[in-house]
């Protein structure tokens, strides 16, 4: 998955926004397959704390993950509003649980700042950078650091 530039090109990047933890949070949603509603996940015997566990996906076995944990934060609260966002990793499809999806936000590349070492506990490793709104800070993920064992 391609890393953000900070360079001063004028693209546009759309965000998909989402919740986790009490943190917003993007990603680019050309990493994005989809974006779903829990299913009925199986536990995995003996997996990593934040291995929520598998889902069967119009026949592909996803594997959740639940974010909170994985980046440090409060477990997912599950409920209603938790979505699975659907990425792909070296072909295989990994599902990211979050407590509920906010909006898709345009901003040009030029205009995301470098991420600090540590946003509101969160470790600054898994964020590619930051993306100051008029009235909020989202933190963009990066996927492929999030992924890493």
């Amino acid at each position: 998955m391609a890393k953000i530039n900070n360079d001063s090109s004028s693209e546009d990047i759309e965000f998909s926004t989402f919740y986790v933890g009490g943190a917003l949070c993007g990603i680019d949603i050309l990493n994005i397959q989809e974006i779903n509603k829990n299913f009925e996940i199986t536990k995995v015997p003996q997996a990593s704390d934040y291995i929520e566990g598998i889902l069967n996906l119009r026949g592909r076995i996803v594997t959740i993950i639940d974010l909170g944990k994985k980046l440090g934060l409060e477990p997912v609260n599950k409920g209603q509003d938790n979505r699975n966002i659907i990425v792909n990793s070296d072909e295989e499809h990994i599902g990211l649980l979050v407590d509920s999806i906010s909006d898709v936000v345009l901003a040009k590349k030029s205009t995301i700042e470098s991420a600090p070492s540590n946003i509101g506990g969160v470790k600054g490793k898994f964020f590619q950078g930051v993306l100051k709104t008029e009235t909020q800070l989202i933190g963009i993920l990066d996927i492929d650091e999030v992924l890493k064992e």
